[in-house]
């Protein structure tokens, strides 16, 4: 329970800023009408996480056991196992590079440009200095900690360490990178031969290994089913009956559990060294929304001349699967690179996103006040349709800060012929193909050219579970309690016509906001509600 002395006198300080900071002290169920966002509610997960999952756990059920393989691959390993394609290979692959550690020397003009700065060197200092500067050539210092080791050695702070760097040693900013033997896996076979080097007579046969991890490919440019960093979903088996038979079937059981029936296999055209010759073959699944055919996989035996180079003698299979072209077919996805990087393309909100910020804007914080709003909506609802002149009076006794007080509110409209409350008090807020439209309580008096899209806004259409008269109940509740905070004894409240949001006391996230008018999409709650209000406090 938030407390309430906190509170109120925040609001005495700011009345309209406070509330929305004093949102973590809130009950539930003011942060689930007020602050939509802080519902307690599932996360969005993303296309290719939930394919990487859904994959592993069908590898579980087939059997087979999970590894993660080295992810930097030194150049004489793609030599062992492509053999004479090994350059073809090599142009496709990432090369790692480093900064090299300069040779720093520490003459007297470079003692002369640290005084100038202010530092104040003796030969303690200067020697300091070049022991720390040789540790660095040397490896002894990692190059996050010289500016530290800098300023500790000039017994100076960490800010002046880093201007002497900058300043005395340009060496180090005229630095630039030299190429490493070093690669990044393009593919995921790089690593399986190095982990297979390493089991092969210290694990049993026959066994199936798998692991979905990154490969990184240098691809000429990304295109709608290719990027330059991709998911591998590989697989080994492994022992002395193992045949080019295990590709299919394992293939099959994994496009069968993912809900697949339509697809096919054909020879590899490519013929990759690292495959025995006639067993590399491609898997191929359909996309309905592309209409065609997209590569999935590939399966083939190892070749017994790259196996040997690693000291392997037993038959090897392996299949490869693009988790992102997989997730493609699964998620109906005609881009890859909109599907991996949505947030770098034109984001789009679902009914149900822009549902979600749609929210009551002022609404009261104290218990008594809450409760009274509800009261209201209640009682509102009974007499709605009251002849008018009428009035409806609810009396209420409170304790508002220690201090009792009587709150009289009384609803009325005095024009004879009308109702208590309008037609449209009932109207509930939808979302609809990327429109807020407020619907009626039922189709009766909507005009003809707007019965369908009533009819399908209620049918199809996304409900916010919030009223009119729900959020304009609290917008009263809100404004007593603001009164009550600044003593104030009498107020009235008119809302006669809904032209926008902000008349029924609702409020729209930017975000939603700006994609509705970007999209020429509407936000459409008009309506006669009639609410006349006043309040008396004693």
């Amino acid at each position: 329970m938030f407390n309430r002395k906190e509170i109120l006198e925040m609001a005495r300080k700011d009345f309209e800023g406070t509330w929305r900071a004093t949102k973590n002290l809130l009950p539930k169920k003011h942060i689930d009408r007020r602050y939509p966002r802080m519902r307690m509610e599932y996360g969005k997960s993303h296309p290719v996480m939930d394919t990487i999952e859904r994959l592993r756990e069908c590898y579980l059920r087939m059997g087979f056991e999970e590894f993660i393989n080295p992810l930097i691959v030194e150049e004489r390993e793609i030599y062992k196992q492509f053999g004479p394609e090994a350059p073809a290979v090599l142009d496709r692959c990432f090369y790692l590079a480093g900064l090299p550690r300069p040779d720093v020397g520490l003459g007297k003009e470079k003692i002369e440009e640290i005084e100038k700065l202010g530092v104040k060197m003796t030969p303690e200092k200067v020697e300091n200095l070049r022991k720390t500067l040789h540790k660095y050539k040397k490896g002894a210092i990692d190059g996050d900690d010289l500016v530290m080791e800098i300023g500790r050695a000039l017994q100076v702070s960490s800010e002046m360490g880093l201007k002497v760097l900058e300043k005395v040693f340009p060496e180090f900013k005229e630095l630039t990178p030299e190429p490493l033997s070093l690669t990044l896996r393009s593919h995921m076979t790089s690593g399986w031969f190095i982990t297979l080097s390493h089991l092969i007579g210290k694990k049993p046969l026959p066994f199936k290994l798998f692991s979905i991890d990154r490969c990184f490919r240098r691809e000429q440019r990304e295109d709608r089913s290719h990027l330059m960093t991709y998911h591998s979903a590989s697989c080994v088996v492994v022992g002395e009956d193992v045949s080019i038979d295990e590709g299919m079937a394992v293939a099959e059981g994994l496009l069968s559990q993912l809900g697949f029936t339509r697809f096919k296999f054909k020879p590899d055209e490519k013929r990759s060294k690292y495959y025995a010759p006639d067993t590399q073959t491609e898997v191929y699944a359909y996309h309905p929304k592309l209409g065609e055919w997209l590569e999935v996989a590939t399966f083939g035996m190892y070749s017994p001349i790259a196996l040997s180079e690693y000291g392997i003698d037993v038959p090897v299979m392996n299949l490869g699967l693009g988790v992102e072209r997989l997730a493609m077919i699964l998620y109906n996805y005609e881009d890859v690179r909109k599907m991996v990087y949505p947030q770098l393309y034109d984001v789009a909100l679902s009914d149900r996103d822009i549902a979600s910020m749609i929210y009551i804007d002022k609404i009261p914080v104290t218990d008594e006040l809450y409760n009274l709003g509800l009261d209201l909506v209640e009682v509102s609802i009974k007499n709605r349709d009251k002849p008018a002149p009428c009035e409806v009076v609810i009396e209420r006794e409170i304790e508002f800060y220690g201090v009792k007080k009587d709150i009289r509110i009384t609803i009325y409209e005095e024009e004879e012929g009308k109702r208590l409350l309008g037609p449209s008090i009932l109207n509930e807020i939808y979302v609809y193909d990327g429109n807020i439209i407020g619907v009626p309580e039922s189709q009766e008096g909507i005009k003809e050219e707007y019965r369908k899209l009533v009819e399908d806004t209620r049918k199809y259409g996304i409900p916010t579970g919030i009223r009119y008269i729900d959020a304009l109940s609290f917008k009263v509740a809100y404004k007593i309690e603001e009164a009550l905070v600044s003593n104030v004894n009498q107020l009235k409240i008119r809302v006669p016509i809904v032209r926008n949001l902000g008349d029924v006391n609702l409020r729209l996230e930017d975000v939603a906001m700006r994609y509705i008018v970007s999209r020429g999409k509407v936000i459409d709650v008009r309506g006669p509600v009639f609410l006349n209000v006043k309040v008396d406090i004693s």
